[in-house]
């Protein structure tokens, strides 16, 4: 068979060869590809097959899946010397029905991929490691100046995607290949480039000292550092010059010094010891933003107070704070506050009248891609919080508290285990004042079938009913009196 020389600068001018190709059945052994050297990416003309007698034929084609087009297009920019004939053998092996050719247990299947990713890591590593550098306004377009090395034929790719995240604002992008410039509405494509001169940028002095300030010396791994960031491209990137000296301080000592930072904001094991032994307890902050008896303030945004009358007759202890509850500073605004308001109303008892706060202080909860959820929290973080619920019940000295969940309740009897069912709406003297023991809100709203959510909200209303009543008993204290 007649050898048959094609041409090809770029992936449109391979395909306009290659559909010649196909419709005159050249088989790929027959076909000598040549990438001309005067041309490169940024060519202009695309040529067809090399005989005149060829580009009548240029119009028909083969019938391609999108996803092998798109295959073939992003491998054409590896740089290969026998890219094109490797494409062309690929595309007529489909073309004949070889279907296996696009799998990677094929032999061509296999490189093919394998240029693909390469083309995809370059693009990659060219979008996080381009680095943009301001020119002096009274320099003129371009306004931004940047230089790079790609591997593979990505610059036309790349320059789009800066032009799209850049609008109006005029670019140039140089490499040893070509250039780009963006003039604010259209990109043109230049010659092979020198390197860009150092640029006085006002802006890469804050970006640097920016980049040394999240520089964690104590988390410093040199060899992930490099296989992220290789270091081909640390000449490319302003604040590569900077790594040494920060690579060199962690090793002198500035690891050290944070790592012991740290150490100092952690809790601690928790040690069993004799009272006797103990050394004496801290006193409690005066301040509850302040309190850091246990870790929930750090995931928390406040401290989440009481709140009420100073001489309300009852008061409300919850469980914590919810997510708005969180956000908010005040307790029981979200949907659990909202069904105690319809609670209240059933029951004929303002809210204003009452004195509402959380056994907890603070929001526990776990992340759930963009949502907190609520965790309960644990006996220790209840026992940490209680030296701040017993100050607010010596503060308002309520007639009546009514513990909403089995949290609250486990905090006011001081234990760590309690039968809420079997407490349920049940009077107890507790303290000198009258313990309710209810559902909480979240409960009602939490359970699956409508009709316990009925009788779970039918009982809190009868806890606030009981406490109405109970207002108009002898409380416990003046029983105890009378008695004594």
């Amino acid at each position: 068979m007649t050898q048959v020389t094609a041409h090809a600068t770029n992936f449109a001018g391979w395909r306009s060869a290659a559909r010649s190709l196909l419709h005159r059945g050249v088989a790929p052994h027959a076909v000598e590809w040549i990438d001309a050297e005067d041309a490169g990416l940024f060519a202009q003309a695309q040529r067809g097959a090399a005989e005149p007698a060829e580009a009548a034929h240029a119009g028909a084609s083969a019938r391609v899946p999108r996803h092998v087009l798109d295959l073939l297009r992003s491998a054409a920019r590896f740089r290969a010397p026998d890219r094109w004939s490797l494409l062309y053998r690929v595309l007529w092996r489909w073309c004949a029905g070889e279907r296996e050719v696009m799998s990677e247990a094929d032999i061509d299947g296999e490189r093919l991929y394998r240029m693909a990713r390469a083309v995809r890591i370059d693009t990659h590593k060219m979008h996080a490691f381009l680095r943009f550098r301001e020119r002096p306004p009274t320099v003129g377009a371009p306004r931004f100046v940047s230089w790079f090395e790609p591997r593979h034929d990505i610059l036309d790719e790349i320059a789009a995607h800066f032009a799209r995240r850049m609008g109006g604002a005029t670019f140039l992008i140089a490499t040893p290949e070509g250039s780009m410039l963006w003039d604010g509405e259209r990109l043109h494509e230049g010659p092979p480039a020198q390197r860009i001169e150092e640029i006085e940028d006002a802006g890469e002095g804050l970006w640097l000292a920016y980049y040394r300030s999240i520089f964690n010396p104590a988390r410093l791994n040199t060899a992930a550092m490099e296989q992220h960031m290789p270091a081909r491209y640390w000449k490319l990137m302003p604040e590569a010059r900077l790594i040494p000296q920060l690579v060199s301080d962690a090793a002198r000592g500035a690891r050290i010094t944070a790592q012991a930072q740290a150490v100092g904001a952690r809790e601690g094991a928790r040690i069993a010891i004799a009272a006797e032994r103990a050394q004496p307890e801290r006193a409690l902050p005066s301040d509850l933003d302040a309190c850091r008896r246990c870790p929930l303030w750090r995931q928390a945004t406040q401290a989440v107070p009481g709140c009420g009358p100073r001489d309300a007759r009852i008061m409300v202890v919850g469980e914590q704070p919810g997510d708005l509850e969180d956000l908010a500073g005040r307790p029981f605004v979200g949907p659990a506050g909202a069904l105690l308001d319809r609670a209240l109303r059933r029951a004929d008892v303002a809210r204003d009248a009452l004195y509402l706060t959380n056994a907890v202080k603070h929001f526990k909860h776990e992340p759930r891609g963009k949502r907190r959820l609520h965790k309960t929290p644990a006996q220790q973080e209840m026992a940490a919080c209680r030296p701040w619920l017993e100050q607010e019940l010596a503060q308002r000295k309520p007639e009546v508290v009514i513990a909403l969940g089995a949290t609250a309740l486990k905090s006011l009897l001081h234990a760590s285990t309690v039968d809420l069912t079997g407490m349920l709406n049940q009077p107890v003297h507790v303290d000198g004042r009258w313990l309710i023991a209810s559902y909480h809100p979240a409960y009602a709203l939490r359970v699956p079938s409508p009709a316990l959510q009925e009788q779970a909200f039918e009982a809190i209303v009868r806890s606030f009913t009981l406490a109405q009543s109970l207002l108009a008993r002898p409380s416990p204290a003046d029983l105890a009196h009378e008695a004594a």
